[in-house]
Protein backbone atom coordinates (compact mmCIF):
# COMPACT_ATOMS: atom_id res chain seq x y z
CA UNK A 1 0.00 0.00 0.00
CA UNK A 2 1.16 3.35 -0.44
CA UNK A 3 0.70 7.02 0.38
CA UNK A 4 0.23 10.18 -1.58
CA UNK A 5 -0.52 13.63 -0.14
CA UNK A 6 -1.22 16.91 -1.39
CA UNK A 7 -0.17 19.82 0.02
CA UNK A 8 -2.49 22.89 -0.52
CA UNK A 9 -4.16 25.56 1.35
CA UNK A 10 -6.82 23.74 2.41
CA UNK A 11 -5.15 20.37 3.87
CA UNK A 12 -6.90 18.23 1.32
CA UNK A 13 -5.60 14.54 1.72
CA UNK A 14 -5.29 12.00 -1.59
CA UNK A 15 -4.44 8.65 -0.02
CA UNK A 16 -3.58 6.08 -2.80
CA UNK A 17 -3.85 2.33 -1.91
CA UNK A 18 -3.13 -0.68 -4.83
CA UNK A 19 -5.93 -2.81 -4.77
CA UNK A 20 -4.04 -6.13 -6.46
CA UNK A 21 -1.56 -3.78 -8.25
CA UNK A 22 -4.15 -0.90 -9.13
CA UNK A 23 -3.86 1.94 -7.86
CA UNK A 24 -7.11 3.52 -6.15
CA UNK A 25 -7.44 6.99 -4.98
CA UNK A 26 -9.12 7.28 -1.30
CA UNK A 27 -10.89 11.08 -1.36
CA UNK A 28 -13.72 12.24 0.79
CA UNK A 29 -16.60 14.08 -0.94
CA UNK A 30 -16.32 16.99 1.36
CA UNK A 31 -12.79 16.89 -0.18
CA UNK A 32 -13.39 16.93 -3.79
CA UNK A 33 -14.05 20.62 -4.80
CA UNK A 34 -10.43 21.77 -3.04
CA UNK A 35 -8.67 18.89 -4.72
CA UNK A 36 -10.28 19.37 -8.12
CA UNK A 37 -9.60 23.19 -7.90
CA UNK A 38 -5.91 22.14 -6.96
CA UNK A 39 -5.57 20.39 -9.92
CA UNK A 40 -6.77 23.24 -12.32
CA UNK A 41 -4.55 25.77 -10.68
CA UNK A 42 -1.14 23.70 -12.34
CA UNK A 43 -2.28 24.44 -15.87
CA UNK A 44 -1.65 20.51 -16.34
CA UNK A 45 -3.61 17.59 -18.38
CA UNK A 46 -5.15 15.68 -15.23
CA UNK A 47 -7.41 12.73 -16.37
CA UNK A 48 -9.73 10.88 -14.05
CA UNK A 49 -10.88 7.69 -13.98
CA UNK A 50 -14.16 5.53 -12.69
CA UNK A 51 -12.87 2.90 -11.98
CA UNK A 52 -15.53 -0.58 -11.85
CA UNK A 53 -14.51 -3.84 -10.91
CA UNK A 54 -14.14 -4.69 -14.52
CA UNK A 55 -11.87 -2.26 -15.09
CA UNK A 56 -10.02 -3.00 -12.56
CA UNK A 57 -9.47 -6.44 -14.02
CA UNK A 58 -9.19 -4.93 -17.46
CA UNK A 59 -5.92 -3.08 -15.56
CA UNK A 60 -4.27 -6.45 -14.83
CA UNK A 61 -4.33 -8.06 -18.13
CA UNK A 62 -4.12 -4.47 -21.05
CA UNK A 63 -0.94 -3.09 -19.85
CA UNK A 64 -1.98 -0.25 -22.17
CA UNK A 65 -5.13 0.43 -20.08
CA UNK A 66 -3.05 0.13 -17.22
CA UNK A 67 -0.27 2.74 -17.99
CA UNK A 68 -3.71 4.86 -17.92
CA UNK A 69 -4.97 4.42 -15.36
CA UNK A 70 -1.71 4.27 -13.09
CA UNK A 71 -0.74 7.62 -14.47
CA UNK A 72 -4.36 9.23 -13.70
CA UNK A 73 -4.69 11.99 -11.07
CA UNK A 74 -7.52 10.52 -9.86
CA UNK A 75 -9.09 7.06 -9.69
CA UNK A 76 -12.41 7.06 -8.34
CA UNK A 77 -13.87 3.51 -7.29
CA UNK A 78 -17.79 3.03 -8.60
CA UNK A 79 -18.37 -0.87 -7.60
CA UNK A 80 -18.82 -1.91 -4.31
CA UNK A 81 -16.43 -5.00 -4.64
CA UNK A 82 -13.62 -2.42 -4.33
CA UNK A 83 -14.07 -0.97 -1.86
CA UNK A 84 -14.91 -4.01 0.33
CA UNK A 85 -11.66 -5.11 -1.36
CA UNK A 86 -9.70 -2.71 -0.20
CA UNK A 87 -11.52 -3.26 3.22
CA UNK A 88 -10.43 -6.81 3.34
CA UNK A 89 -7.13 -6.54 2.48
CA UNK A 90 -5.62 -3.08 3.83
CA UNK A 91 -8.64 -2.51 6.38
CA UNK A 92 -8.96 1.16 5.01
CA UNK A 93 -11.99 2.77 4.23
CA UNK A 94 -12.25 4.21 0.71
CA UNK A 95 -15.06 5.69 -0.46
CA UNK A 96 -17.80 4.68 -3.23
CA UNK A 97 -18.91 7.32 -5.76
CA UNK A 98 -22.03 6.61 -8.28
CA UNK A 99 -21.15 7.66 -12.00
CA UNK A 100 -23.69 9.78 -12.41
CA UNK A 101 -23.36 11.80 -8.68
CA UNK A 102 -19.92 12.31 -9.60
CA UNK A 103 -19.71 13.84 -12.42
CA UNK A 104 -22.92 15.94 -11.10
CA UNK A 105 -20.50 16.87 -8.50
CA UNK A 106 -18.35 17.91 -10.78
CA UNK A 107 -20.09 20.13 -12.99
CA UNK A 108 -21.24 21.53 -9.67
CA UNK A 109 -18.02 22.23 -8.50
CA UNK A 110 -16.55 23.76 -11.76
CA UNK A 111 -19.53 25.77 -12.12
CA UNK A 112 -19.26 27.39 -8.97
CA UNK A 113 -16.04 29.34 -10.22
CA UNK A 114 -17.62 28.97 -13.91
CA UNK A 115 -15.09 26.98 -14.94
CA UNK A 116 -15.51 25.73 -18.40
CA UNK A 117 -16.84 22.26 -20.22
CA UNK A 118 -16.05 20.75 -23.75
CA UNK A 119 -18.73 17.52 -24.44
CA UNK A 120 -17.59 14.80 -26.57
CA UNK A 121 -19.56 11.77 -27.67
CA UNK A 122 -22.87 10.36 -28.15
CA UNK A 123 -24.91 10.80 -30.98
CA UNK A 124 -25.94 14.14 -32.16
CA UNK A 125 -29.55 14.32 -31.25
CA UNK A 126 -28.24 12.64 -27.55
CA UNK A 127 -25.46 15.77 -27.44
CA UNK A 128 -27.62 18.51 -28.16
CA UNK A 129 -29.98 17.21 -25.16
CA UNK A 130 -27.12 16.84 -23.10
CA UNK A 131 -25.86 20.08 -23.82
CA UNK A 132 -29.31 22.28 -23.42
CA UNK A 133 -29.77 20.40 -19.95
CA UNK A 134 -26.54 20.86 -18.69
CA UNK A 135 -26.99 24.35 -19.22
CA UNK A 136 -30.43 24.45 -17.95
CA UNK A 137 -29.16 22.71 -14.55
CA UNK A 138 -25.89 24.31 -14.69
CA UNK A 139 -26.27 28.03 -15.98
CA UNK A 140 -22.79 29.24 -14.75
CA UNK A 141 -20.82 26.64 -16.42
CA UNK A 142 -19.46 27.51 -19.79
CA UNK A 143 -19.43 24.88 -22.21
CA UNK A 144 -16.85 25.77 -24.86
CA UNK A 145 -18.05 23.42 -27.75
CA UNK A 146 -19.53 20.06 -28.46
CA UNK A 147 -18.81 17.21 -30.89
CA UNK A 148 -20.88 13.72 -31.17
CA UNK A 149 -18.88 10.39 -31.26
CA UNK A 150 -18.92 7.83 -34.18
CA UNK A 151 -16.60 10.74 -36.10
CA UNK A 152 -14.81 9.14 -39.25
CA UNK A 153 -11.19 9.12 -38.29
CA UNK A 154 -10.66 11.94 -40.90
CA UNK A 155 -12.30 13.90 -38.78
CA UNK A 156 -9.77 13.29 -35.79
CA UNK A 157 -7.58 15.92 -35.98
CA UNK A 158 -10.27 18.81 -36.61
CA UNK A 159 -11.99 17.54 -33.63
CA UNK A 160 -8.54 17.40 -31.25
CA UNK A 161 -7.56 20.65 -32.65
CA UNK A 162 -11.01 22.27 -31.50
CA UNK A 163 -10.60 20.61 -27.85
CA UNK A 164 -7.03 22.44 -27.67
CA UNK A 165 -7.84 25.71 -29.11
CA UNK A 166 -11.08 25.80 -26.28
CA UNK A 167 -9.09 24.76 -23.33
CA UNK A 168 -11.66 23.62 -21.38
CA UNK A 169 -11.46 22.94 -17.90
CA UNK A 170 -13.19 19.69 -18.16
CA UNK A 171 -13.59 17.56 -21.33
CA UNK A 172 -16.40 15.32 -20.59
CA UNK A 173 -16.32 12.57 -22.84
CA UNK A 174 -18.97 9.13 -23.48
CA UNK A 175 -19.61 6.59 -25.83
CA UNK A 176 -18.78 6.96 -29.67
CA UNK A 177 -15.14 7.43 -29.18
CA UNK A 178 -13.13 4.89 -30.94
CA UNK A 179 -11.24 3.42 -28.03
CA UNK A 180 -12.93 4.66 -25.23
CA UNK A 181 -10.46 6.07 -22.32
CA UNK A 182 -7.60 4.75 -24.39
CA UNK A 183 -8.89 7.61 -26.85
CA UNK A 184 -7.64 10.27 -24.39
CA UNK A 185 -4.26 8.63 -23.76
CA UNK A 186 -3.69 8.50 -27.03
CA UNK A 187 -4.12 11.97 -27.54
CA UNK A 188 -3.30 13.24 -24.15
CA UNK A 189 -0.21 14.98 -25.12
CA UNK A 190 -1.91 16.83 -28.45
CA UNK A 191 -5.46 17.12 -26.52
CA UNK A 192 -3.28 20.42 -24.90
CA UNK A 193 -2.02 20.78 -21.54
CA UNK A 194 -4.44 22.01 -19.17
CA UNK A 195 -7.74 20.77 -18.01
CA UNK A 196 -9.00 17.49 -16.97
CA UNK A 197 -10.46 14.98 -18.91
CA UNK A 198 -12.99 12.39 -18.01
CA UNK A 199 -14.77 9.47 -19.86
CA UNK A 200 -17.88 7.69 -18.75
CA UNK A 201 -19.73 5.41 -20.86
CA UNK A 202 -23.74 6.32 -20.72
CA UNK A 203 -23.15 9.55 -19.30
CA UNK A 204 -24.57 11.67 -22.30
CA UNK A 205 -27.73 8.57 -22.22
CA UNK A 206 -28.29 10.10 -18.69
CA UNK A 207 -28.18 13.86 -18.77
CA UNK A 208 -30.17 13.59 -22.34
CA UNK A 209 -33.14 11.20 -20.40
CA UNK A 210 -32.50 8.67 -22.39
CA UNK A 211 -31.39 6.20 -19.68
CA UNK A 212 -31.91 6.07 -15.91
CA UNK A 213 -29.22 5.90 -13.81
CA UNK A 214 -29.51 3.39 -10.80
CA UNK A 215 -31.34 4.24 -8.12
CA UNK A 216 -29.55 5.21 -4.65
CA UNK A 217 -31.02 2.41 -2.69
CA UNK A 218 -29.67 -0.25 -5.49
CA UNK A 219 -26.50 1.59 -5.70
CA UNK A 220 -25.89 1.64 -2.06
CA UNK A 221 -26.64 -2.29 -1.92
CA UNK A 222 -24.19 -2.91 -4.79
CA UNK A 223 -27.34 -4.39 -6.95
CA UNK A 224 -27.02 -1.45 -9.75
CA UNK A 225 -25.52 -4.83 -12.04
CA UNK A 226 -29.05 -6.37 -11.95
CA UNK A 227 -30.51 -3.56 -13.91
CA UNK A 228 -27.24 -3.66 -16.46
CA UNK A 229 -28.05 -7.89 -16.76
CA UNK A 230 -31.78 -7.57 -17.48
CA UNK A 231 -30.78 -4.90 -20.78
CA UNK A 232 -27.86 -6.94 -21.93
CA UNK A 233 -28.08 -10.92 -20.80
CA UNK A 234 -24.35 -11.63 -21.74
CA UNK A 235 -23.98 -9.72 -18.79
CA UNK A 236 -24.86 -12.53 -16.35
CA UNK A 237 -21.45 -14.40 -17.19
CA UNK A 238 -19.21 -11.55 -15.20
CA UNK A 239 -20.18 -14.01 -12.34
CA UNK A 240 -16.92 -15.63 -13.37
CA UNK A 241 -14.76 -13.17 -13.44
CA UNK A 242 -16.40 -11.57 -10.34
CA UNK A 243 -15.52 -15.31 -8.91
CA UNK A 244 -11.99 -14.96 -10.04
CA UNK A 245 -11.70 -11.55 -8.33
CA UNK A 246 -12.64 -13.02 -5.11
CA UNK A 247 -10.22 -15.66 -5.05
CA UNK A 248 -7.60 -13.14 -6.10
CA UNK A 249 -8.31 -11.35 -3.19
CA UNK A 250 -7.98 -14.48 -1.06
CA UNK A 251 -4.51 -15.02 -2.67
CA UNK A 252 -3.43 -11.51 -2.21
CA UNK A 253 -4.64 -11.46 1.42
CA UNK A 254 -2.71 -14.97 2.54
CA UNK A 255 0.23 -14.64 0.42
CA UNK A 256 1.10 -11.17 -0.80
CA UNK A 257 2.13 -8.94 1.90
CA UNK A 258 2.02 -5.67 -0.01
CA UNK A 259 -1.17 -4.99 -1.67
Amino acid sequence: MGERFVAVETKVERQTVKLLNVPIDIIAPEQLGDYVYELLKDKKEHNIVLLSLWDLLRARRNSEYRYYVQRADLVIPISKSLVSGIKFLTGIKAYRYMPFDFIVSLLTILEAREFSCYLLGGKTKIILKTEKNIRQTFPKLRIVGRFPGYFKRSDEATIIKAIKKASPSLLLAGKGIRGEEKWIARNNLALGNSGMRLWCSDIFDVFAEKKKHPSRAAFDHGFEWIGYTFQKPYKFFRIFPYMYYKILLLVYKLFVKDS
